[in-house]
């Protein structure tokens, strides 16, 4: 396997890691950067651009980072916050009138981004063309009942979460998600990373697929224990309901869904645009000043929501639009913030170490939190700065 790319002096294990994953995890095709203390100090790539391919990835090449999205998105509203544009306490009916309906009135901004919202599912699911459509989604989502007291308990809202950050931006905004994302943060630092891909920029992106490979050792695997998979094998259960509020999934290869705009879903970046949107979070990097303040960083990982996940079944930790390091999704440290995306992708800020990480692949896994590929390179990481 031919590798290119350069990692500075001491980080050559990260390398060796990354080629641990084609020889022996099925890796098709990848990139991975780390930058410390806003400096890139991993830039790697192999393999082919084309899940089933043969074309070679490039420096340029980007991937579909799906959930990882998540994170990209609630850097939106936490800076519409400490922008004071935005007050997290609010009532998300305060900015959004429509959504107080059936006994909604006392779901918060916050709870859109720590997940008790109660709202992982709809009633009725919407078609890979509704989905598309801005405006389906969060009528959709508006118009559904809670699954439980809002606030009161948590829950991953695998797709629901995108169309409640979407419409929030818009009401306080007049833009999507999307649109914010590319005016305000990753047009400005000249970041390769979209949510809602350009049509000039559509060359660039990789064919992905599933992918087999040796079970992962930790995280949610293929084969979970028997509470994990009874979940997604009952089609009542909130698990399946919540991966279902598009039916049938959306081809992740369509022009048409890359080109739009779903925040829980369908970012698309290369690796180094991952990190370096991260790093900018946290720190300085070379011609761009931290987004994020101090308080900001403290809002992100801290602690919200942690236990038994209702709709994961796994333990999870949150913080405000955050997953936070834990087992089943395992970062740098205990201070990390990030997202992974299921099958795969991983992007993360550790502010005391200064690292910011991110990982894209175009094979996608059975893995939902914490892929082996990732989580070899996070280890190498790990070693290197021998925490």
């Amino acid at each position: 396997m031919d590798v290119h790319g350069t990692v500075a002096e001491g980080f050559e294990p990260v390398r060796d890691a990354f080629v641990r994953n084609f020889a022996t995890l099925g890796e098709r095709g990848a990139a991975v950067a780390v930058y410390r203390e806003g400096q890139r100090v991993v830039d790697l790539w192999a393999g082919t651009k084309d899940v089933d391919g043969t074309a070679p990835w490039e420096r340029g090449t980007a991937q579909v980072v799906r959930s990882a999205t998540k994170g990209v998105a609630a850097a939106v509203l936490l800076l519409l916050h400490q922008r004071g544009q935005l007050d997290l306490d609010a009532p998300v009916g305060h900015y959004w009138p429509e959504f107080k309906a059936r006994g909604k009135e006392r779901v918060l901004v916050r709870h859109v981004l720590n997940h008790r919202a109660g709202l992982p599912v709809l009633d009725r699911p919407l078609t890979p063309e509704q989905a598309l459509d801005p405006l389906r989604g969060p009528e959709a989502v508006a118009a559904q009942a809670p699954a439980w007291e809002p606030g009161t308990d948590h829950g991953y809202h695998a797709l629901t979460y995108g169309w409640l950050v979407d419409e929030l931006v818009r009401r306080v905004t007049g833009q999507g998600a999307g649109a914010w994302l590319a005016a305000q943060i990753t047009g400005p630092l000249g970041l390769d990373l979209w949510l809602g891909l350009p049509d000039a920029e559509a060359d660039r992106v990789g064919r992905a697929g599933r992918v087999e490979g040796p079970e992962p050792a930790g995280g949610l695997r293929s084969r979970p224990k028997r509470s994990v998979t009874a979940a997604y094998e009952d089609p009542a259960s909130l698990t399946r309901r919540a991966f279902a509020a598009i039916t049938p999934f959306p081809d992740q290869n369509d022009p048409a869904y890359r080109a739009a705009a779903l925040p829980a879903t369908n970012a698309i970046a290369t690796a180094d645009g991952l990190a370096r949107f991260y790093a900018t979070l946290i720190g300085d990097t070379a011609g761009a000043a931290r987004l994020f303040t101090p308080e900001t960083v403290a809002l992100a990982r801290a602690e919200e929501s942690a236990g038994p996940d209702r709709v994961l079944v796994v333990g999870t930790r949150f913080g405000l639009g955050y997953m936070l390091h834990g087992s089943a999704s395992p970062f740098l440290t205990p201070g990390s913030f990030g997202h992974p995306g299921r099958g795969g992708a991983l992007g993360f800020a550790d502010p005391e170490s200064g690292i910011a990480f991110g990982y894209v692949t175009n094979g996608f896994r059975k893995t939902v939190t914490a892929d082996p590929r990732a989580q070899g390179l996070v280890r190498a990481v790990r070693g290197v700065l021998g925490l």
